[in-house]
Parts: structure tokens; C-alpha cells; sequence
């Protein structure tokens, strides 16, 4: 059978390919679904590639906090504590406040421990720490600054990617493997390049205006509705206060275009604590960043020889903090399988299909749990912004309303590391 490279620069690549790798298992996306995989997979004795566009983590992250499920995780997984040293901050919850008054108090210390708290850990140290462990892995083959430009198909089979030379040198390189899976984000390569629909959904009314400051570290993740719109705020590794401010969705536009001195100070209603940072410290539109708020899912999270998990999948809400949580999860109980797959040595649609129904379980009832958030803690109408945090404050003192906060923290407990899989592979980390 023929191999035929698919998409828009494909065939000039493969005439002009410079090295050819053959593994197990190709990820692209060094992310943490990616890189969670990738040491899973090499812990159980299997050839991974990791295909990265990224020649670095020095880059912009927004998604910081761990919820208890995915710190339990990760230490199962044996990076936990390494990610933690490189510095991280506990909060002991979160908090819906409004006037200084507290409406809803999630209290995890409540939880059992030992992963009772909201961790926030910068990203760039989770993947540090995680690509150190790949790297102690002689399986492992890292390409990094290297861009998938297509699929490798057999017979309608995925069976590699066609990637640009790492940092971007002429030819390229072909990656083969058994099963490619894509953990490139929410704008997916590899999910366009495999042509499978994405159905984006507008569930959230709001969009978030992130920017950060140099603040005062406080102990919980808080949401401050002291007026206009509801602002997220957390303390962020080192000694910055992370803040998201919520603004109607698709509304930015229109706000910027009345000039920044005026957003200025409509940030600096919404926040008074922090009014005085604000004013000495943003400085113009290039200190904020905008992200669309939006929940999403690829119309199939798999073909034969390939597999969609965390963003390329389904896309989430930034608010009770499950994107990465949830990607964590999705490698984790993506594992085995791969492994029994690799064993069969079918990575068929197929085969893969009953993970990816328990997954959209999941990930569904997440997305209602996030939308229900939403509604009760960032309402900016007349009667709903008065009514439905006050209904909310009510909800959290019942019992109902804590077993839903051990949803949130934990998701799906039956998801867990499988320690039985793992072969002892690992050299001295360099």
C-alpha cells in the first residue's frame, strides 16, 4: 500500500523529506494532554514522538489553577511534586463576593486531603516538568519548533504526520507511527487536517479580558462583583494577582473603540481593591489579552490511526478552572487503551470509540457544570445579576450544592493512572 500525505504543502515535503521517525505513538501538541500521554505511554515501554510548533514554553498562559483531581493525578504520575518546586501557590477555595459582602464560599480544605486546596501552578512549570520526565526516556523523539503541514494516510488509514524541519529548516520530516493523536488545542491542526467538523457553541455570555499585576498574594480564587462586570481574581506564581474581567461576549470591540483611558476605567470600577495597581501598571492594550469564551467539540474525536483529546476535542469554559484538568484526564484514561492497542495492534475507530463515549460523558456534564457557574456567579442583567447570585449563595449551604463542589473538584473519579502498565524505562534526567 501506497502512503499519501495529506494537506496543503504535503506533497512538496514528502518529495523533499530529510529524515524519516518510525514510533509507537506520534503527539502533537506538548501541552498538558500531550506531554501527559507522552510519559504515560513511554512509562509502558512505547516509541512516542512529540511534534511541538513551540520552540519554547516562555510563552503566554492563562489556564493556571489544578483543581484536587488533576494534582492526584499528576502525583500518581510522579510529577506533582518537581512541578510544585518550581513554584506554585495554594488557595484554600474559592469565593463569590459582591460589595465585600461573600455570597458563595467553596471551601476546599473541607475536602479530604492530601490534594484539598486550588493549586495555581504556572504552566510553563507543569510542562518543564513533564517534558523532563519524556526526555529521561531514550523512546522519546522530541521535535520541537516544528510544524505539522499533514497526515500520512494508508488506504484511509492515519498513519504518521509531515512536519517542517525543527526551527524551521527547508525540507521536512515524516513522522510514521501506529496511532497519531492530537493534542494541538482548540484551533486544531491535526483535527482540520484529518477534516473533522468542529461545532463551536455560545453557550457563555461572556468573553474575559485577562491581564495581570503585581499584587498582594491572597488565599483563595476569588469572583468580585463590586459593580459593572464580574471580575476573576487569583494570586499567580510569583507575586502577581491574575485577573480575568468578564465582558459581554463579542462586546470588546465596541468598549476599546471609545480608547483605552476609558476601559481603564471601567476596569478600575470593577476592581477597587486593586484600582491603585491598575492605574500604575496597565499601561496600555498591549497589557491585556482577550479570550474568547466559547464550548466546543470535534464532531469525532477519532478516525482510524488517530485521536482527538483535551482542546482538539472539546473546548471549555475558563470558569471553575476544568480545562486542564479535564486534558489531564483524557490521557490518563486514554493510557491503556493505547497500550491494549498497541498490543492488538488495532488503533481502529473502532477500537477507540468506547473511550471517547466515556469521555464525552464527562466532558458533557462538566460543560453543564461550568454553564450553571456562569450563570449563577457572572449574570450582568437588571433582575439576574441581582437574583441569581443571591439564589446562588442560597444553593451553596445545601447539601446538594456539596457534592456538586466534589464534582468540580475531582470530576471522574474512575478515572486513574495505571501503575500495572509501566515498564522501568527512565534514565537520569539530563
Amino acid at each position: 500500500m501506497s502512503a499519501d500525505a495529506v494537506g496543503p504543502d504535503a506533497a512538496a515535503l514528502r518529495a523533499g523529506c530529510s529524515a524519516e521517525v518510525e514510533v509507537d505513538v506520534c503527539v502533537v501538541g506538548g501541552g498538558p494532554a500531550g506531554l501527559t500521554l507522552a510519559l504515560l505511554m513511554l512509562r509502558s515501554g512505547a516509541r512516542v514522538a512529540l511534534v511541538e510548533r513551540s520552540n519554547t514554553l516562555e510563552r503566554a498562559y492563562r489556564g493556571e489553577i489544578l483543581q484536587p483531581g488533576g494534582q492526584q493525578l499528576l502525583a500518581a504520575l510522579g510529577v506533582l511534586d518537581g512541578a510544585r518546586a518550581r513554584g506554585c501557590h495554594e488557595h484554600d477555595g474559592f469565593r463569590l463576593e459582591e460589595h465585600g459582602r461573600i455570597l458563595i464560599e467553596g471551601d476546599y480544605r473541607r475536602l479530604p486531603g492530601p490534594f484539598n486546596c486550588l493549586l495555581s501552578l504556572p504552566q510553563r512549570h507543569l510542562l518543564a516538568e513533564l517534558l523532563l520526565r519524556c526526555r529521561a526516556h531514550p523512546a522519546f523523539v522530541c521535535l520541537t519548533g516544528s510544524k505539522v503541514n499533514g497526515l500520512v494516510e494508508e488506504a484511509g488509514v492515519v498513519r504518521g504526520v509531515v512536519c517542517s524541519g525543527a526551527g524551521g529548516e527547508p525540507g521536512g520530516r515524516v513522522v510514521r507511527a501506529q496511532c497519531v493523536v492530537g493534542a494541538d488545542g482548540r484551533y486544531s491542526t491535526v483535527r482540520r487536517l484529518a477534516g473533522i467538523p468542529y461545532d463551536r457553541v455560545d453557550l457563555f455570555d461572556q468573553d474575559v479580558l485577562w491581564f495581570k499585576l503585581t499584587a498582594g498574594a491572597t488565599r483563595t480564587v476569588r469572583i468580585l462583583r463590586a459593580g459593572g462586570s464580574p471580575v476573576l481574581a487569583y494570586t499567580s506564581f510569583p507575586d502577581r494577582v491574575q485577573l480575568g474581567w468578564t465582558l459581554p461576549h463579542r462586546g470588546y470591540r465596541k468598549l476599546a473603540s471609545r480608547g483605552f483611558e476609558y476601559v481603564k476605567d471601567r476596569i478600575r470600577a470593577s476592581v477597587p481593591q486593586y484600582a491603585e495597581a491598575v492605574e500604575e501598571q496597565i499601561g496600555g492594550f498591549k497589557d491585556l489579552s482577550l479570550l474568547d469564551v466559547f464550548a466546543g467539540s470535534a464532531r469525532q474525536w477519532v478516525r482510524d490511526g488517530l485521536l482527538l483529546i483535551g482542546d482538539s476535542a472539546h473546548t471549555h469554559s475558563p470558569i471553575g478552572a476544568q480545562g486542564i484538568n479535564l486534558a489531564i484526564q483524557d490521557a490518563v484514561a486514554a493510557h491503556p487503551v493505547l497500550c491494549e492497542g498497541l498490543r492488538r495492534r488495532d488503533l481502529s475507530a473502532r477500537f477507540l470509540t468506547p473511550l471517547v463515549v466515556r469521555r464525552q460523558r464527562e466532558t458533557g456534564k462538566m460543560t453543564k457544570l461550568q454553564l450553571m457557574q456562569s450563570r449563577m456567579m457572572l449574570s450582568t442583567g437588571r433582575l439576574s445579576g441581582i437574583v441569581r447570585p443571591k439564589a446562588a449563595m442560597l444553593v451553596s449551604r445545601t447539601p446538594p450544592y456539596r457534592s456538586v463542589l466534589r464534582r468540580i473538584a475531582y470530576g471522574d473519579r474512575g478515572v486513574e493512572v495505571r501503575h500495572d502498565l509501566f515498564r522501568d524505562t527512565e534514565t537520569a534526567p539530563a
